[in-house]
């Protein structure tokens, strides 16, 4: 009997520890965020005062100011924010929930399905932003579609979702590839811009529906990934235990595919967000079933600080998905040869 209670309450001291070190992360990432924020709003080619930005947001008019903050930084700021916390957390639950670190948005082709609707549209359409940006969510929702229906079976396979997604991502880059190649030089230019993930241009009308993707979407994507961590037992055993596999997994797939695809649409694919995310969150907080937005939050974070970079520390301006790429490159190669080592290849 003592060693019962021992054991329950060394279990009730490890889940106080872990929500503790929970909440101490999801801070510091929080006040980072809005750090990163505030700097967005203050730096530019003339960097303005605090009170002079606290004014202008509160609709004082104050000549030059109001056109750089609130018609070019903060719709900027507000892009990268949800763009970036889309990426994070939709890319952690591809992660999580096919149990592969490889498996995210990127490499499994469903930014490259977005982003061949979208350049199609920009390209051949030579159509409004709006409909470039319904065209991209449509886009990713029918790219994985189809790789669900070459993935599913008799049953549902992890490792032939990813299979299939990547074969779909290397024919999607060669869609891509072909239309760059048959457009003019004048569409060039505004493909590449988008395919390169910018937060230049961003517009308030633009960021609206992202927002509400995200404000809808992230508590369906918090409830169901309470038992996410239940789908790393195995279908049959997740089942035992009264989880709706099916159900559950279509229904975050389905949510993370369209915060996926509405923040492609704003912003372009912004590289290696999805990917790094995940796992940065999983080291801060430990692997629990409740990181969602905690990689949210690093991927927010992620997208403002390199913009930030790409926007100030180089003599030429860089677009951000150029820094994300960047960063991301490295932790790619080195997850690549630790896989290998560990026979995961």
């Amino acid at each position: 009997m003592r060693n019962n209670f021992a054991e329950v309450n060394f279990i009730r001291d490890g889940m106080r520890r872990r929500r503790k070190r929970w909440i101490l992360v999801f801070s510091l990432l929080l006040i980072l965020a809005v750090i990163l924020c505030c700097t967005m709003l203050l730096l530019g080619n003339t960097i303005y005062p605090v009170d002079v930005v606290i004014r202008s947001l509160m609709g004082e008019k104050i000549a030059g100011a109001n056109f750089a903050i609130n018609t070019i930084r903060l719709p900027r700021m507000i892009t990268g924010l949800f763009a970036g916390f889309a990426f994070g957390a939709a890319g952690y639950i591809f992660q999580t929930m096919l149990r592969n670190p490889l498996a995210n948005p990127n490499i499994l082709g469903i930014t490259s399905g977005s982003s061949v609707a979208a350049v199609f549209c920009i390209i051949i359409l030579h159509s409004s932003k709006m409909v470039v940006s319904i065209s991209a969510v449509i886009g990713g929702l029918i790219t994985v579609i189809i790789m669900y229906l070459f993935s599913r079976g008799r049953s549902f396979s992890i490792g032939r979702l990813i299979i299939t997604g990547i074969g779909m991502q290397a024919m999607l880059d060669a869609a891509i590839s072909y239309l760059i190649l048959k457009s003019s030089q004048q569409d060039i230019a505004g493909a590449l811009r988008w395919l390169s993930g910018s937060l230049n241009g961003s517009q308030m009308s633009e960021v609206l529906p992202l927002i509400a993707i995200v404000v809808v979407f992230t508590p369906i994507m918090v409830v169901l990934g309470k038992q996410l961590s239940m789908l790393e037992l195995g279908d049959q055993m997740a089942t035992s235990l009264g989880v709706a596999t099916d159900k559950m997994r279509i229904t975050l797939i389905v949510s993370s595919v369209i915060m996926i695809a509405i923040a492609t649409s704003t912003t372009g694919p912004i590289a290696f967000v999805s990917f790094l995310a995940g796992p940065i969150a999983n080291r801060l907080v430990g692997v629990s079933a409740s990181n969602i937005l905690p990689a949210g939050l690093v991927g927010a974070n992620l997208v403002l600080l390199a913009d930030l970079i790409g926007q100030f520390a180089f003599e030429y301006r860089f677009p951000v998905g150029v820094i994300t790429g960047i960063l991301g490159s490295p932790y790619l190669i080195y997850l690549l040869i630790r896989m290998n080592r560990k026979g995961e290849l």
